[in-house]
């Protein structure tokens, strides 16, 4: 995180409702957890792609429902931050980072990543998937979760 203004994980998340700054991500080493996120000083954080479950799932019960890793990327200093409301699907979570990338790459060309269409790249990898999936609760289930956070 401290070496790259953009990261991607792509690994298991857990919120966890009892101790909620215990919150994080599981790496091959251990867990990532949102207090230790939260108190990085990254030097040029832009966007962190949270592929992974339940990385911005709020509770009723906690202030305003914003205790979730994707607030703890915000807090750390990320301008943007693609985050999923609950658990996601391993077979299409590579479909989404790969249509959002691809859309991100060819708006911007030749100039490099630009995080400030990271909505729009989402959106785009959103309807991608959802194009390609039947129309039931299933499939709601699977395109619905992506949410972006920031500018």
């Amino acid at each position: 995180m401290n070496s790259h203004s953009w990261i991607h994980f792509a690994c298991h998340g857990v919120q966890d409702l009892r101790q909620p700054l215990e919150s994080g991500l599981c790496l091959h080493d251990g867990r990532l957890e949102l207090l230790e996120i939260m108190k990085q000083k990254i030097p040029n954080p832009d966007l962190a792609f949270l592929s992974a479950c339940q990385t911005s799932k709020g509770n009723i019960k906690l202030s305003e429902e914003v205790v979730h890793l994707a607030a703890g990327m915000l807090c750390a200093g990320y301008r943007g931050v693609v985050g999923t409301m609950w658990s996601i699907s391993d077979m299409h979570g590579p479909e989404f980072a790969t249509e959002f990338y691809q859309y991100l790459l060819r708006e911007t060309g030749s100039e490099g990543l630009d995080s400030t269409r990271a909505a729009y790249a989402l959106d785009y990898a959103t309807r991608k998937v959802q194009g390609t999936l039947r129309e039931d609760d299933t499939a709601f289930l699977t395109w619905v979760p992506y949410v972006h956070f920031g500018y």
